[in-house]
């Protein structure tokens, strides 16, 4: 029996090298995207290798539809030269940035950025991978804990990611005839350098949100890469369509 295959974007670092790992662990292969910090993206692809799992680093900045075509012939090849395959199984859209600023403040250029990372970007790659992906895959997307709860400064980042849930539930409808499960993963604060490390490392923000979590303390990028492998396994077969959040019962 062939080994499952899990395509990541943005997985040379936090969230996404957290999942890489957790489902690597697990016996998963891994074909991961990187923009930046390649050597990041290689130091990932040697850890999962000492997993005993076979991985594949390529390049690719979501916010670029024009990237797709060449992105998706790569990914063929991949798949063709280190697997002997032309599918794979698991699609998990991780990659982003965080906006902190007021709605009022917040530039054209800005609000063009985030909808091309967080809202176009998902949703036309996904499109372009779906001959790829196998009967009875699995998407996840990545949403916030942001689009429960409102935190001054993050409304349009919230706002990209309340679009990506509306959307998990039409993709699950659409590729329910596949058999394929899509459902959207909406994490709340982590301790990652995602913001510039914000919640990571300033005291006073960690301390805030620890003590309004019902499990009190801030997640950490375990939490999350756990979450991810479990909503990927085979015994969660019977969860579509799904806002799952994972946030300690974070602002109850």
């Amino acid at each position: 029996m062939s080994h499952k295959i899990a395509l990541i974007t943005g997985a040379n670092r936090g969230l996404g090298k957290n999942a890489a790992l957790k489902l690597a662990a697990k016996g998963v292969d891994i074909l991961f995207t990187w923009r930046s910090h390649e050597e990041e993206a290689q130091a990932v692809v040697k850890e999962i290798e000492a997993l005993g799992r076979r991985a594949v680093a390529l390049r690719l900045d979501v916010g670029d539809t024009r990237q797709f075509d060449g992105f998706v012939s790569d990914v063929k090849k991949a798949l063709s030269s280190t697997w002997q395959r032309d599918r794979f199984d698991y699609l998990v859209n991780n990659a982003g940035h965080g906006h902190y600023k007021p709605f009022s403040e917040t530039t054209e250029e800005e609000f063009d950025a985030l909808v091309n990372v967080h809202f176009k970007g998902p949703y036309f790659l996904t499109q372009k991978l779906l001959p790829l992906i196998n009967d009875g895959g699995r998407i996840l997307n990545l949403s916030s804990g942001l689009t429960r709860i409102t935190y001054p400064g993050s409304g349009t980042y919230a706002a990209m990611k309340g679009a990506m849930e509306v959307l998990t539930r039409y993709q699950a409808r659409e590729l329910g005839e596949r058999r394929i499960r899509v459902n959207i993963l909406a994490p709340g604060a982590i301790e990652t350098d995602f913001g510039g490390g914000r919640v990571r490392d300033n005291k006073e923000i960690n301390d805030a949100i620890a003590a309004f979590t019902a499990l009190g303390r801030v997640g950490q990028p375990d939490d999350i890469g756990d979450a991810i492998s479990a909503i990927l396994s085979d015994e969660t077969g019977w969860i579509t369509a799904q806002r799952i959040e994972a946030s300690g019962g974070q602002a109850l």
